[in-house]
């Protein structure tokens, strides 16, 4: 199908980004007739969000002679990669109870090609997020989604010959980690190498003894104020990561980059937020994946969600009085206590409660929400996982992306890799409009000398 969208942007503006074509690519071998997938309990109580990320590469890896793009070599290591995972092709239906299936009828998924009317240097420089979302268009579930594909690919070109290609999904059929291994084993099918993690759709049994874990985001129920969101991201450098690990180190002696950043940025929105009071604590919803050393149950390779959410609680007064050692340690010590059987313990009641109305929730408000990407730091040869993905021996992305859909409330905070490796992390912050403006001008930030990156600031 041939097609032209002029993305218009928020006061009017026209995109740089051009939609010119969409067609659908299947899998290499026809799925099974009447393969169900039934998505896990937490799947389906993520649904009010969706996953959106872009890999940002110097050079097209699709490129064949003269031609800006060669479809069809896409197509076919794209084609067997769906070999190994069926409900990526599939599509979202009803099961008898009324809970949220995948029929994997290979229906396939959309790739949209694009053009980009200027050089990655200068998008890096001076696109938003917002236009950056141009990168990955989405269409919305309609009510009868059994013709709608919850995957899109979209492949963008820029003028300088450069590439990034952009993934959305619905968060009920996967979370960052899952997203991003989608693209990873898609460049080593590529590339002819074997899969590092070959895709698990179903989880063991959860172990025979787990606690009483309530969802943490099951807990407020009030009304959230609508509230424009912006977004900022911000790259750190190593050495500078270093030095606040040496800072915190009195204090916090086995702090990680995602307990000082954390810190930092908590401690300062903390200024001004009207923070969420329970007997004048301040709370912090903090994100962590359950593909760890701590979870051995879940495979690195589950394809779906395992994260898990809880809370933390810190007196106001000290959240805004001690140093950032103190702030590191409340951080860290949260994090090392999360138990495995915490997140059994939240999948049982949420499969309980599935017949009482229960979910989807706003997982990411109405708290402040920090996603802890650590556990991708390190995938293979000192590389983060999402920088692993490459198309071509030795042509890995200069930068990756990540947003996640309809965040409200206080916000969400990210922290992950750098493609510079090592300690180097970048930092994703969406809150309202009026509070991103404050962090861009924030002084203690500043003085650690991030570099913005598709924030629209220079």
């Amino acid at each position: 199908m041939s097609v032209t969208v002029s993305a218009k942007m928020e006061g009017g503006k026209v995109s740089r980004v051009k939609v010119h074509s969409l067609l659908s690519v299947v899998s290499g071998s026809p799925v099974a007739p009447g393969k169900v997938h039934i998505l896990s309990p937490l799947d389906r109580a993520m649904g009010h969000h969706t996953i959106h990320i872009v890999f940002y590469y110097e050079s097209n890896p699709f490129k064949d002679g003269p031609f800006p793009l060669d479809i069809d070599n896409l197509r076919v290591s794209l084609s067997k990669l769906l070999d190994e995972y069926p409900i990526v092709t599939g599509r979202l239906t009803r099961g008898a109870e009324g809970g949220w299936q995948v029929r994997c009828n290979d229906a396939g998924v959309r790739i949209l090609q694009a053009t980009v009317n200027t050089s990655m240097d200068e998008w890096l420089r001076s696109a938003d997020a917002s236009e950056e979302r141009d990168l990955t268009l989405w269409e919305d579930m309609p009510q009868d989604p059994s013709y709608w594909s919850p995957f899109r690919i979209q492949i963008n070109n820029f003028e300088c010959g450069a590439l990034a290609i952009g993934l959305s999904c619905t968060h009920m059929h996967a979370d960052m980690t899952s997203a991003t291994m989608l693209i990873k084993s898609w460049t080593e099918v590529h590339s002819g190498q074997p899969l590092t993690h070959s895709p698990i759709f179903n989880l063991p049994p959860p172990p025979s003894s787990h606690g009483n874990f309530v969802p943490s985001f099951t807990a407020l129920h009030s009304p959230i104020t609508p509230a424009n969101m912006g977004t900022v991201t911000m790259k750190f450098s190593g050495s500078v990561i270093e030095n606040c690990l040496l800072q915190v180190q009195s204090q916090c002696p086995d702090a990680t980059p995602f307990d000082v950043l954390v810190a930092i940025f908590w401690s300062r929105i903390a200024r001004w937020q009207e923070p969420s009071f329970n007997n004048h604590k301040c709370s912090l919803s903090i994100c962590v994946d359950s593909r760890s050393a701590g979870h051995p149950e879940v495979p690195f390779g589950y394809f779906g969600n395992a994260l898990h959410f809880s809370v933390l609680y810190v007196d106001a007064d000290k959240l805004l009085s001690c140093g950032l050692g103190q702030v590191s340690q409340y951080v860290h010590s949260h994090v090392a206590k999360a138990r495995a059987d915490e997140f059994w313990s939240v999948m049982r009641w949420l499969d309980e409660h599935s017949n009482e109305g229960e979910g989807p929730f706003t997982i990411y408000g109405p708290r402040l929400t920090c996603i802890n990407m650590e556990h991708m730091a390190v995938a293979e040869n000192g590389t983060a996982l999402m920088y692993a993905a490459s198309f071509k021996k030795g042509e890995r992305p200069i930068h990756v992306s990540y947003h996640v859909g309809k965040v409200e409330g206080q916000g969400l905070i990210m922290v992950m890799p750098s493609a510079e490796g090592g300690l180097a992390r970048t930092v994703t912050v969406m809150l309202p409009e009026e509070e991103i403006t404050n962090i861009c001008k924030d002084q203690t930030i500043l003085d650690l000398e991030p570099k913005m990156i598709v924030s629209g600031k220079r």
